[in-house]
């Protein structure tokens, strides 16, 4: 059982044990971690302090996942703006 309230996606870097997450659903939840594991225990509990955060600065908190799902890739490489 997925235990996110929200769809995750982590991405590998070019760094073996170093990680980005974030969640397309949650605007502006981001955090790093070591491992895919890492990633998913990190992101458990601090989708949950962003959520309380945004309700304490009365933001708009969008509705929890009813399919979530949890996608692992490789980091997308940011094309410069100035070629």
């Amino acid at each position: 059982m997925i235990e996110l309230a929200y769809s995750l996606v982590i991405e590998a870097t070019e760094e073996p044990d170093f990680f980005g997450f974030y969640s397309p659903e949650l605007e502006g939840f981001t955090g790093i971690g070591h491992s895919v594991e890492n990633c998913l225990f990190k992101a458990k509990w601090t989708m949950r302090e962003h959520v309380n955060l945004l309700k304490e600065n009365g933001l708009p908190i969008p509705p929890k996942s009813k399919e979530r799902k949890i996608f692992i890739q490789n980091e997308r490489k940011e094309e410069p703006i100035f070629a």
